[in-house]
């Protein structure tokens, strides 16, 4: 549109420009002709009665020249008219686009209005509904509150009664420790009592079953006795027996070992001749090794045979091991004796010693007291 104009104003100037210069080009050939002063336009050294010859010419070449410059004015105005015909037409269109566009314009203005409306109606149902929802919030804090100080009020009472239980159980467990410290205290009475009670029996360990189908045990006992140590009997005389029997009494045909044999001596000083005399060499009856210990009971028997491996091991490194009475190993090392309870206190002591750690594979010594000291 911009462009449009700038040409129409363009050719009116243009067309101005020219009826000046035709117009100055008239007025110059004409005033050529003439002087101001009414002489020729040849010059004042020409007459007044010299008339040029060709002034004919001259005035059919004014014509001519008139009429040209009356037809690039028609032309010229013509142009201008186009021009602004043109201009009015683009105008008229602009125009129109903005109509369309005011109305365009119009219509988004009345949706703005309609949006903002909504708008409104859209907050004020967003503060309804947040003021709602802060009303139910401070309700529910307000409950969350109470129901806290009440849960408070409870911890409290638990806390109190928590605390008085932990008295209570501290109480019950100084009360459980002396029951313990009572318990195993009177198992180990009744263990004692119960090897005490087997201080005159001598168990044999390895005797073939079918020996005693031909004789009866207290005889074969006491021919152990002769063809083992033979002094016993010169010394004191026969192997008084009070009783003998195997152990468990009932034979089980699963078993690959024989039971042993349990046997108690009348006289004491002759069972414990024997037992020394066991413990300097093996025994022998009709070629088959027996072994003699002394009876105990089945927990004492059970904590000594923990001691196995290491008893053994020990014995192939010349440390002269013994189990002593109930189940307490001894051991002679850099010229001292050392003894443990249990397995446990042996680990400790060789953990401290790299060069025998290597040498032993201690198991823990899964017996009563090993539970004892735990």
């Amino acid at each position: 549109m911009r462009g449009t104009r700038a040409q129409t104003n363009t050719g009116r100037k243009e067309g101005v420009n020219l009826n000046k210069q035709q117009k100055q080009k008239k007025e110059t050939t004409i005033d050529s002709y003439y002087l101001p002063n009414g002489t020729g336009g040849w010059g004042a050294g020409r007459s007044a009665n010299n008339k040029p010859a060709n002034w004919i010419q001259a005035v059919e070449e004014l014509k001519t020249q008139l009429r040209e410059a009356e037809d690039n004015w028609g032309k010229n105005l013509k142009i201008k008219i186009s021009h602004l015909e043109t201009e009015a037409l683009k105008l008229k269109q602009e125009n129109s686009v903005l109509k369309a566009k005011i109305i365009q314009l119009e219509n988004e203005a009345k949706e703005m209005k309609d949006e903002a409306k909504e708008m409104k109606d859209e907050i004020k149902r967003m503060k309804d509904d947040l003021q709602r929802k802060s009303d139910q919030k401070e309700k529910d804090d307000q409950k969350a509150r109470d129901e806290i100080q009440s849960l408070r009020t409870r911890v409290k009472q638990l806390e109190s009664s928590d605390l008085t239980r932990q008295q209570d159980t501290i109480k019950q467990n100084k009360k459980n420790e002396i029951i313990e410290e009572n318990v195993k205290h009177l198992i180990h009475k009744t263990d004692d009592l119960e090897n005490r009670s087997r201080r005159d029996n001598l168990r044999t360990i390895g005797l073939p079953e079918d020996h005693n189908k031909r004789k009866s045990l207290d005889i074969i006992l006491e021919e152990i006795v002769q063809e083992n140590c033979p002094k016993i009997l010169e010394q004191e005389g026969k192997v008084e027996i009070e009783r003998i029997h195997r152990s468990p009494p009932v034979f089980n045909p699963q078993l690959t070992t024989p039971r042993n044999v349990i046997a108690k001596f009348k006289n004491n000083q002759m069972k414990e001749q024997v037992l020394q005399a066991s413990k300097k060499k093996p025994f022998r009856y009709h070629g088959n090794t027996v072994r003699i210990t002394q009876d105990l009971s089945a927990s004492t028997l059970k904590d000594q045979k923990a001691w196995n491996t290491i008893f053994w091991k020990a014995r192939e490194l010349g440390l002269q091991p013994r189990i002593k009475y109930p189940s307490k190993l001894t051991i002679f090392l850099q010229g001292k004796v050392w003894s443990f309870n249990t397995t446990e206190e042996f680990q400790a002591f060789i953990n401290k010693r790299p060069d025998l750690n290597r040498k032993f594979e201690v198991q823990p010594q899964n017996s009563r007291e090993s539970s004892k000291s735990n």
